[in-house]
């Protein structure tokens, strides 16, 4: 192997691993500091990290909450348990995402919501490998660009300067939901989206609310919730 082979394969790797980032507060109006509720002895957001964990492809994760009291709470257990944390706008989630990328110096960051404790890594893994074999850069990898996977499924690749350049023009329901103005304006952006062999988007995997919790619950016992696999 050359040097030039060498330093190409070792490129090769870096690029495997992006940096993920959990979009995640306390004061949600239909389940109030829905992310530290237990699950089988653990906060929802212990959850969604562990599983995020299980992706060999991801380098880094970080928390991105808001600067709030509101979100004291999740910051102090955060801390406690050693995950990265980063605390921004608690309105325009799309600056805090961008500012937590820029941070920590990430041109593409992966998005996932605090809702999704059943995140499935086989998901992650799709979207990192669909990632590192592009030959021009996406500005947005999805697969919810039509929603093939189950609500709880979802995961987006961002291309960090594409969304600094456009923050200024979303309104305030496209800075709460991240990749909206994208989505609502796709012909001016490069995305591609990915499926699921078998539709699902009935089956609802994502915690709003406490029923879903209830039913969720209902459905995973412990083991089946800690190993879930769609």
């Amino acid at each position: 192997m050359t040097a030039e082979e060498g330093f190409l394969l070792v490129k090769r790797y870096i690029e495997l691993k992006l940096i993920a980032i959990i979009q995640a507060r306390s004061n949600s109006k239909r389940f109030n500091n829905k992310v530290l509720h237990k699950i089988y002895n653990k906060p929802i957001i212990w959850h969604v990290v562990s599983k995020i964990k299980k992706s060999k492809n991801v380098k880094k994760i970080i928390v991105a909450t808001s600067k709030n009291k509101t979100d004291d709470e999740l910051v102090k257990y955060l801390v406690k348990t050693k995950i990265n944390y980063f605390r921004g706008s608690l309105t325009n989630v799309a600056k805090r995402l961008c500012d937590a990328a820029e941070k920590n110096k990430a041109k593409f960051f992966m998005r996932i919501s605090a809702d999704s404790p059943l995140i499935d890594r086989a998901i992650i893994d799709k979207a990192i490998k669909i990632f590192n074999s592009q030959k021009k850069k996406y500005d947005i990898i999805t697969n919810v660009f039509p929603r093939s996977y189950p609500k709880g499924q979802s995961v987006e690749i961002i291309k960090n300067s594409k969304l600094r350049n456009f923050l200024k023009k979303f309104n305030k329901e496209q800075k709460e939901h991240v990749t909206k103005y994208f989505y609502e304006n796709y012909k001016s952006f490069m995305i591609k989206n990915f499926t699921s062999i078998k539709t699902k988007t009935k089956t609802k995997l994502a915690i709003d609310t406490k029923d879903d919790l209830r039913l969720i619950l209902k459905k995973y016992k412990r083991k089946n919730f800690i190993n879930f696999s769609l």
